[in-house]
């Protein structure tokens, strides 16, 4: 009897054994078909049908706006709004793509006569603040960063929040201090209009208007579209002769080059082909 139930307690603990296995197989099995089951297939490559950029590039900026454009006969029209409120409807050739270039706005500004530029970082706040602290808080949309490495003359930067917009102010050698600060944080107002940035100011902290130049650049309201490693094009509301192109086209290591129509200086960077459409193509009526 005890020989049987020995045999009986080996045959139960060796069925044990085997169900043990199987249990354990099946949940290392388990989670690799699924994974198996889930993985999608291999993309297939991205079809680039315009012969200038790539959409999926030039929309990855998060400190831009994409305007929606009306296209016919293959041209397309977009409303826009310069930084000083002044409305215009600009028509191109659609393969220009402006609207997915993206745009923003930039403004020069004139602080207790002291020359400073508002410009839209084209990657967003990241650009200034590196996943770090700001030194000061001088309002609630209005922090103080440190002078970014490699950044050449240019010194502390006020970072801006506008709605959606982020605007900077990069300090310059003998900077502002900190009562220009204050009032710069307090007197520099934006509000968002159908998603663009208009921009005003006061006596002390005062916009500068088209027409405006430093150093033969012109610093009035401008917009910008394109940056990073795209084309650009920058529209500027005024014919005032310049010696110098926004700095926002120049030294890409590009062609460069700006014509003068109906009031509004266009200014172009980039592919040679680019260039020329947009010089040739692109007609703006200022409202």
């Amino acid at each position: 009897m005890a020989d049987q139930f020995d045999v009986i307690e080996a045959g139960e603990r060796g069925r044990r054994r085997w169900v043990g296995l199987v249990v354990v197989l099946a949940l290392l099995v388990a989670p690799v078909v699924s994974l198996l089951a889930s993985r999608d297939p291999m993309p297939e490559p991205i079809r680039e049908t315009a012969p200038i950029r790539s959409l999926k590039r030039v929309e990855s900026a998060p400190n831009v706006l994409h305007p929606q454009a009306r296209e016919r006969d293959g041209r397309e029209t977009i409303e826009v709004v310069f930084p000083h409120g002044v409305r215009a409807e600009v028509r191109y050739p659609a393969r220009l793509g402006l609207d997915r270039l993206g745009v923003r706005p930039f403004q020069g500004v004139w602080v207790d006569g002291d020359y400073r530029e508002l410009v839209a970082p084209y990657n967003g706040e990241i650009e200034v603040t590196r996943g770090g602290e700001p030194i000061r808080s001088f309002a609630p949309h209005v922090t103080l960063w440190p002078r970014q490495a490699g950044s050449g003359a240019y010194g502390q930067v006020l970072l801006f929040r506008f709605g959606r917009w982020r605007m900077a102010m990069y300090d310059r050698p003998g900077g502002l201090d900190y009562a220009q600060r204050v009032a710069v944080a307090g007197d520099v107002r934006g509000e968002v209009t159908g998603g663009y940035l208009t921009l005003s100011g006061t006596d002390r902290v005062r916009m500068a208007e088209p027409g405006e130049r430093v150093r033969g650049e012109p610093v009035g309201p401008q917009l910008w579209f394109g940056g990073g490693i795209s084309d650009m094009v920058v529209l500027i509301p005024s014919c005032a002769e310049v010696d110098r192109l926004p700095r926002g086209v120049r030294g890409r290591g590009r062609p460069v080059s700006s014509v003068c129509r109906g009031g509004v200086r266009i200014a172009a960077a980039g592919d040679p082909g680019f260039v020329k459409a947009a010089l040739d193509g692109i007609r703006i009526t200022l409202k």
